[in-house]
């Protein structure tokens, strides 16, 4: 009978000896997966953030900081032109630079220059002093001078590339 003792006792409560281990083995088993994940992770966010200098140190330094180019500026001669007419006889005296793309613009645009300054007399003559006293008037005159300049001096002729228009004097009298 002394044999059928412990037997009595795993049947009570006891676990069989096979089934105990089975806890520690699932924790271990969980820290291990949470450790993949992690490094994985710390994997990933390392590609990522050097992956990506990693890529950029493939091209030449002069790709990567490339200067931007000098803007290139034509200054033209000062333009007098009497204004439209309201009350009384106005006029104005208006200086002026174009920014431009490069030096072979301002080369064709002074080739073209009694065509420029025409297409800008015109536009100019025939503007009000009140349209071109305000801030919004210069900022409107200064697009419409663009597009003149803009504009093909022969018929299928290249474009001259005229970015902006600079006001260095402007009266009104």
């Amino acid at each position: 009978m002394a044999t059928s003792a412990p037997k009595a006792a795993n049947k009570a409560g006891a676990k069989p000896d096979s089934e105990q281990p089975a806890a520690p083995k699932k924790k271990l088993i969980i820290i291990a997966a949470a450790a993949v994940l992690l490094l994985a992770g710390a994997g990933g966010g390392a590609w990522f953030f050097l992956g990506s200098k990693a890529q950029h140190a493939d091209k030449p330094a002069k790709e990567q900081h490339k200067p931007a180019a000098a803007p290139v500026f034509m200054a033209l001669e000062t333009f007098t032109v009497n204004l439209q007419g309201e009350d009384m006889q106005q006029f104005l005296q208006v200086n002026m630079t174009l920014q431009v793309a490069d030096e072979a613009t301002v080369e064709h645009l002074k080739t073209n220059m009694p065509q420029v300054r025409n297409r800008l007399l015109l536009l100019l003559s025939s503007k009000k002093a009140t349209e071109i006293l305000t801030v919004e008037g210069k900022k409107k005159l200064s697009t419409e001078i663009v597009e003149q300049i803009q504009q093909p001096f022969t018929p299928n002729g290249p474009k001259p590339e005229v970015s902006d228009v600079f006001f260095t004097s402007f009266v009104v009298q």
